[in-house]
């Protein structure tokens, strides 16, 4: 594990990545400016927010809504204790990554053998395989940056079905072996439920020694909130999600996006949890998306109830 997991992801400390930058933006037809996307990114750091995953290494004319993600990450660590991530998908996506000034490379395998090769066009094998190797290209890069696994498809998959957990064991252990610097389990399609949660997290906890765990949860089929109060309760302290709830999958079609980071916030809050961030100030940025992206559904309960007349006072 690289010296910065323990400074970036302190233990016990609650932690709720921003995603939408990334995820939220990766299947919408119009998209922030680079402007936009730094004063999104300054409003949240205003109200609190440290951790943010900002976009993906692919192609230009695949992804134009990434083509700014080094001026994105650079926006991000312009406040001395905010942490940039980014995703990447291939070998070349992870040495531009690494070239780069992100935090946190962000790598992707799934559950499911068959969205595995849907999604990245590779078996789960393979992409076991490149992940030892960009461990060690960032070892030997010198650089520190920390390289999460996200487990996709954890709970079940929109093309094969049923996805047993000792698959996702199975990926889990297989990464750590590799030098995974954290372990990010998705219920990429909203298949999961509270017990499922628990359950897998009893069983991972064994094998994490040090490893921090975190959770990317999707709100389609209503279960989110539900799913993220299990892994708290649970003992997991990472936790993503997006303003407004944007984002999806493309393999979960017509289905909402991730959880809404002002309600998971606001969820961790009520369970006691120290999560210091603003929402007040927060919900301010949805403002850019309203502008930015008017055809695009915006979610949450505290956007549209407010917050309950005591925590309004309190803040």
């Amino acid at each position: 594990m690289v010296s910065s997991v323990s400074r970036i992801y302190p233990e016990e400390k609650v932690i709720i990545r921003e995603v939408g930058l990334r995820d939220g933006l990766q299947l919408v037809k119009r998209y922030p400016t680079t402007a936009q996307k730094t004063e999104w990114i300054e409003i949240e750091q205003g109200a609190g927010l440290r951790h943010f995953e900002v976009g993906s290494y692919l192609p230009v004319t695949t992804a134009p809504q990434f083509a700014d993600v080094d001026y994105v990450v650079a926006a991000v660590k312009r406040h001395a204790d905010s942490y940039a991530a980014v995703l990447t998908l291939n070998p070349k996506g992870f040495q531009h990554a690494l070239a780069g000034d992100a935090d946190e490379i962000v790598t992707v395998i799934s559950a499911s053998e068959e969205h595995n090769r849907a999604n990245i066009r590779r078996s789960r094998g393979q992409s076991l395989v490149e992940l030892k190797e960009a461990v060690a290209l960032r070892d030997a890069s010198g650089r520190d940056a920390i390289v999460t696994v996200g487990i996709a498809m954890s709970f079940g998959c929109s093309i094969s079905g049923d996805v047993p957990m000792q698959e996702v064991l199975s990926i889990a252990e297989q990464s750590l072996e590799a030098g995974a610097d954290i372990l990010l389990i998705a219920d990429t399609v909203g298949y999961g439920g509270p017990s499922d949660v628990t359950a897998l997290v009893k069983q991972l906890t064994p094998m994490l020694g040090h490893v921090p765990l975190g959770f990317h949860f999707h709100d389609t089929r209503g279960l989110g909130l539900a799913n993220a109060a299990a892994a708290l309760d649970a003992g997991v302290r990472i936790l993503d999600a997006s303003l407004a709830g944007l984002g999806g999958c493309p393999f979960a079609p017509n289905a909402t996006g991730n959880i809404v980071l002002e309600d998971v916030i606001f969820l961790a809050q009520k369970m006691g949890f120290d999560v210091p961030v603003d929402l007040t100030r927060l919900v301010q940025a949805r403002a850019i998306l309203e502008a930015a992206m008017p055809d695009e559904p915006l979610y949450g309960g505290i956007a549209r109830a407010g917050l309950p007349l005591t925590t309004a006072r309190a803040a």
